[in-house]
């Protein structure tokens, strides 16, 4: 059993929260009350990034001493959104929220996953029609094991999980975020993830 820190009560927190205690995992949600983030991650050894990706650069930064030599794991993806409020473009072109996150979190083992699909499949991976992936971008091997661990506690067969290397890969699976607003509207709101064909 681990005990987790899920920042972020929406869909994504939500979803994850419910399925890692489901695992047998000690699981807190910290919603936006003040505090509350400070609270659960100071008392977790992994933290989840489960904020809207466009503030969570702030809301963490703050957070530099709860989350001292913690793992933290990066969900979100920070965008600008369009009118219809679907993704449009990358906050940080050329770099990635979970790159800037690291830099301001020296003291941190950030580890970018789960971020190429739709929040359903996150937990439930076995449900598409064809194996989806899930990638791994962290400069913390031992961290990334961790996490590894914990994919495999919502459903992620091993062989479904690709390890892409250090903290800058992350750039690439965040611009995958660009993808989903056309999947979206060719195909409406049916869960999808991206998947590697070999």
């Amino acid at each position: 059993m681990t005990t987790i820190a899920v920042l972020g009560n929406g869909r994504v927190g939500g979803n994850l929260a419910t399925a890692l205690t489901r695992a047998g995992h000690e699981v807190t949600v910290a919603d936006r009350a003040p505090g509350a983030a400070a609270d659960a991650a100071r008392t977790a050894r992994i933290v989840i990034n489960a904020t809207p990706g466009a503030g969570s650069l702030e809301r963490l930064a703050d957070l530099r001493e709860e989350l001292r030599d913690k793992i933290l794991v990066d969900v979100s993806n920070a965008t600008v959104d369009g009118p219809d409020g679907l993704p449009a473009h990358l906050m940080y072109p050329g770099s990635s929220l979970a790159e800037q996150l690291q830099e301001a979190l020296p003291d941190t083992h950030v580890v970018k996953t789960l971020n190429t699909m739709l929040f359903p499949v996150m937990t439930a991976p076995a449900t598409l029609t064809q194996p989806p992936t899930v990638f791994l971008s962290g400069d913390d091997p031992a961290a990334k094991q961790t996490v590894r661990e914990l994919l495999t506690d919502l459903g992620w067969h091993k062989e479904w999980i690709t390890d892409l290397g250090g903290i800058q890969t992350a750039r690439a699976t965040e611009a995958a975020i660009l993808f989903v607003p056309h999947v979206i509207r060719s195909t409406g709101f049916t869960p999808f993830a991206i998947s590697i064909a070999r």
